[in-house]
C-alpha cells in the first residue's frame, strides 16, 4: 500500500513538473498604409487597425495568438504561399483571380474605390468616363489598378506603393486623379494632413468589393476556426465594436 501512494505521489510531481503546451503562434501579414484597417503607429512602432483588432479577437476566441508582421500590400500573398506568414489580415478583397492562389474566410466589410482629385477641381464627376484620356493613379497589387488598366479609358494607370504616395501626388497637383479604397481615403483626408486634395462624392463606384481574411489553399481546419469565430465575434457585437472603435459602421446590421 506504502508502495502505491508513493508511485502516485510521484506521478503528481512528474505531471506538475511537465511544461504546458505553449499555444500556436500565427504570423500575421499586414500593411502599415491602410488607416483604419492597418497602419503603423509610430508611438509604438506597431501595426495597428481594424483588421488587427479583428484577427486578434479571432485568434483570442479560436485559441491562437498572433504575431503580426508588417509589409507591403503586393506582397502578401507571396509571402502567405511561401510560408513566411500564416494569414493575411489587410484590406484585401476577396476576387477570383486572388481564390484561385489562396482562400479566404467569410466577408467581412463591402466598400468600392473613391476618387480623389486635387480640391481646385471642382468638377462634378460620376464615372470613370469623366476622366477618359487623363493620367491617373492606383496602388499596386489592388483590384482598383487592374480594372483602371483593363478599361482601356486613361492615358496612363500609374501605379504606387502606397495610398499616401497617391494622396501626395494629388494633393501636390501632380496626378489629376486618384483611385483607391474609400474608407482609407476619407480617414485619410479627415486628419487633416491633405488639405489641397478632395474625395469626389458624386463618384459612383465600378470596382465593389468584400474584404476577407486569407489563407493558404487547403489550410481548411484554420479556415473553419477562423470562419467559426468570426461568426460568433458578429453575432455578439465585437466586430461592430471594432468598427466603430475606427470610425466605420457595421453593415447589414
Amino acid at each position: 500500500m506504502k508502495r502505491l501512494v508513493q508511485a502516485a505521489m510521484v506521478a503528481l510531481v512528474l505531471t506538475a513538473a511537465m511544461p504546458v503546451a505553449a499555444q500556436q503562434v500565427l504570423k500575421v501579414g499586414s500593411t502599415p498604409t491602410g488607416v483604419p484597417f492597418t497602419f503603423l503607429d509610430t508611438k509604438t512602432n506597431s501595426i495597428q487597425g481594424i483588421m488587427v483588432d479583428l484577427i486578434t479577437e479571432i485568434g483570442k476566441d479560436a485559441g491562437f495568438k498572433v504575431q503580426i508582421e508588417p509589409m507591403q500590400f503586393s506582397t502578401l500573398i507571396a509571402s502567405l504561399t511561401s510560408n513566411k506568414i500564416d494569414i493575411i489580415s489587410a484590406a484585401m478583397f476577396v476576387t477570383p483571380a486572388r481564390k484561385e492562389v489562396i482562400d479566404f474566410s467569410e466577408p467581412f466589410y463591402s466598400y468600392g474605390e473613391g476618387l480623389l482629385v486635387p480640391k481646385s477641381d471642382s468638377k462634378v464627376y460620376t464615372t470613370q468616363e469623366d476622366l477618359k484620356g487623363e493620367v491617373v493613379g492606383a496602388q499596386v497589387g489592388t483590384a482598383f489598378v487592374d480594372a483602371l488598366k483593363k478599361s482601356g479609358l486613361f492615358s496612363e494607370v500609374k501605379a504606387y506603393d502606397t495610398i499616401p504616395d497617391i494622396l501626395r501626388d494629388v494633393n501636390a497637383g501632380r496626378l489629376k486623379a486618384g483611385f483607391a479604397d474609400y474608407p482609407i481615403l476619407a480617414y485619410n483626408l479627415k486628419q487633416g494632413g491633405f488639405p489641397e486634395a478632395r474625395i469626389v462624392e458624386s463618384y459612383k463606384p465600378t470596382t465593389i468589393g468584400s474584404v476577407g481574411i486569407g489563407v493558404r489553399k487547403g489550410d481548411t481546419e484554420l479556415l473553419a476556426k477562423i470562419n467559426a469565430s468570426l461568426a460568433k465575434l458578429k453575432a455578439n457585437g465585437t466586430v461592430a465594436k471594432i468598427l466603430d472603435k475606427w470610425g466605420l459602421k457595421a453593415q447589414g446590421a
